[in-house]
């Protein structure tokens, strides 16, 4: 009997076995359980990160708002001082009968303590008059948004202040108030400009309220907050990045959406907040982008120091843990080594040495049976050997008997095939001399006499295609298969001359395949089986197709057809089916015994696939001979 087990090299003791075997599953499991705690301190870590986070970007939000809410009651404040000046500014509108040209500014300026700057914006949004010389001639036009409100508080009726706004091309602040003419023409525009009200505004807007939140986040590195025009608030102009501002004032602003930026090289997760404070009741947007850049480096060395204590941690356990097993390894090893010992002395002969007694239960129940096992194996070959010699004598009596009965089987074998071989061959003539004189009878008589010979001939032709079958069954299982390259179309064509009244249609081919000189019985048992099944109308089909390494051969036939039921049983031994015409069934198995021989396959298809009515269609493969 085979044994499936590995062998084990012999200079592995039991004991460097069981240790390395324990060893494995000690490390596997503390190595799960470390990398299993990381994971679950990761998520926790990650989680922490993600609630720190929306907990500071909520509060920087709600800290920008407060602000801007405490700026827009201080910049209310200042609206009716901006009143009385548009009101002096109308004045003086109709003073200079409604020509700009003929206003005196630079007097209306010093009249309202020289603070302020006035502004005439025409129908077109241009600023045609000023006493503020660089926006001489600015085109709002170019704002479309705000355009879009200064023509409506042009055609208006009402005093618009604005909030406090820093100026784009001087980063000053500025407060802006608006009124229409009367004649709708001009929207007059004030502009102040108070030192107190400038020191007093940015230390309301200054960024000590988002700043702190720098000291909560530790993986919070810096807070910047910019204007509607990318303008940092609260640093002085010039001091921000150029990407930056093209980034915030390309995508942010225009969106009005958040956005985040990752920068793997250094380590830097930047967070754009727009916190949009745009009022419907005033024409300037004061909304801003707040800039937060995260540390993800710092995140990282906490997680590798966190990787790097548990794995300190797993590999002490791991150090403990290997001492402890080796301890308790040769403990456990030492009486089975002991037991090992005693047992190679009693495997070189010596069946009168016991084994030595162990102090542990287990231990000795295994040495007790050792022993009775020794004891029955000495008293095993005591038997063995007294019974050597009569199995010696027997084998040499049973040796003469089976050559002698193979002698008979041999020769019982070959007298029956002598007596089947003459048997064949008289029987053949028989038939062959009553077929001769049934056909003479059948040409002589008429009507229902000649119905009956005509019955007996097929009888007779029966009987003989019974013969050929026996001896093909009989010369496949009893020679060996001497297979080499068989040219087809000879073949096929000397079958087909042996039925020379059936229609068969055929083109010839040049293929080689492996067989023997029994592939001819193919041929002849399908093409039978058509003429036999079809009737003398029947027209039968031979195809030859080369696919690669294999030829598929098909007889195919117009007649009745195979039912689908049939098929799978077609090939089996008396699987022909059930009729007058069906025969005993060795034809189709022969065909399927011979294609199997050649290492082919055979199966029965409708000449028209999914009509069985239209014909059967018999198909075959064989080997390309190369």
């Amino acid at each position: 009997m085979k044994c499936d087990r590995i062998p084990v090299p012999e200079d592995w003791p039991f004991v460097s076995l069981l240790i390395v075997a324990i060893l494995l599953i000690v490390i596997t499991t503390i190595g799960l359980l470390a990398i299993h705690d990381y994971m679950l301190a990761e998520e926790r870590m990650t989680s922490d990160l993600e609630i720190l986070q929306d907990v500071t970007e909520k509060s920087v939000r709600e800290s920008i708002v407060d602000v801007d809410t405490g700026l827009k009651l201080f910049d209310d404040s200042l609206n009716e001082r901006m009143r009385e000046g548009l009101s002096l500014f109308l004045q003086e509108y109709e003073r200079a009968e409604r020509d700009p040209s003929k206003m005196d500014l630079s007097v209306l300026k010093e009249r309202l303590g020289g603070r302020v700057d006035l502004y005439v914006i025409n129908e077109s949004g241009v600023i045609e008059y000023t006493t503020y010389p660089p926006d001489q001639g600015l085109d709002f036009r170019n704002v479309p948004g705000f355009y879009g409100e200064i023509t409506r508080m042009r055609l208006g009726n009402e005093f618009s202040p604005d909030r406090v706004v820093y100026e784009p091309a001087t980063g000053q602040v500025r407060k802006y108030a608006y009124m229409p003419t009367p004649d709708h023409r001009y929207l007059l525009e004030i502009g102040l400009v108070p030192d107190a009200f400038v020191v007093e505004r940015n230390r309301l807007r200054s960024q000590e309220s988002t700043q702190e939140f720098v000291a909560l986040n530790p993986y919070l590195e810096s807070i910047r907050v910019y204007d509607i025009f990318g303008n940092p608030v609260g640093m002085t102009k010039g001091s921000a990045d150029a990407r930056t501002q093209a980034f915030i004032t390309g995508t942010v602003i225009p969106g009005r959406t958040d956005h985040e930026v990752q920068d793997a090289e250094h380590e830097k997760r930047i967070r754009y907040l727009f916190i949009d404070l745009k009022d419907p009741d005033y024409p300037s947007d004061p909304s801003v982008v707040v800039e937060l850049t995260y540390d993800t480096g710092l995140a990282q060395s906490q997680l590798d120091r966190m990787l790097v204590e548990r794995a300190a941690a797993a590999t002490l356990a791991i150090a403990l843990c290997s001492a402890i097993i080796f301890l308790v390894a040769r403990r456990l090893t030492r009486p089975i080594e002991e037991i090992i010992d005693d047992v190679d002395v009693i495997a070189r002969g010596d069946l009168d040495h016991t084994i030595r007694v162990s102090a542990t239960r287990e231990v000795m129940k295994l040495e007790r049976s050792i022993n009775r096992m020794v004891a029955a194996l000495k008293a095993g070959i005591q038997r063995l050997q007294a019974s050597e010699e009569t199995i010696r004598e027997y084998s040499g009596h049973l040796e003469e008997q089976v050559e002698a009965r193979t002698a008979e089987l041999q020769e019982s074998t070959e007298r029956a095939n002598l007596y089947l071989d003459i048997m064949t061959h008289d029987i053949r003539n028989t038939i062959n001399i009553a077929s001769l004189y049934t056909a003479l009878l059948t040409g002589e008589l008429e009507g229902e006499q000649r119905d009956y010979t005509e019955k007996v001939q097929k009888s007779l032709n029966k009987s003989i295609e019974i013969i050929r079958n026996v001896n093909t069954i009989r010369q496949i299982r009893e020679e060996a298969a001497v297979l080499g390259p068989v040219a087809l179309d000879p073949v096929v064509r000397a079958e087909i001359e042996h039925f020379p009244d059936v229609r068969i249609t055929y083109a010839e081919t040049a293929a080689r395949v492996i067989a023997d000189d029994l592939l001819s019985e193919v041929f002849t048992n399908l093409i039978g089986n058509a003429v036999k099944f079809g009737g003398p109308a029947v027209e039968v089909t031979i195809r030859v197709e080369e696919h690669g390494e294999d030829v598929l051969v098909s007889v195919e036939d117009t007649g009745p057809g195979i039912l689908d039921e049939k098929k799978p049983y077609l090939f089996t031994r008396f699987g022909a089916g059930e009729g007058e015409k069906s025969g005993l069934g060795l034809g189709l198995y022969i065909c399927r015994m011979l294609i199997e021989r050649y290492g082919g396959r055979i199966r029965a298809d409708d000449r028209v696939e999914g009509r069985p009515e239209c014909g059967a269609a018999i198909r075959f493969t064989l080997r390309r001979a190369g």
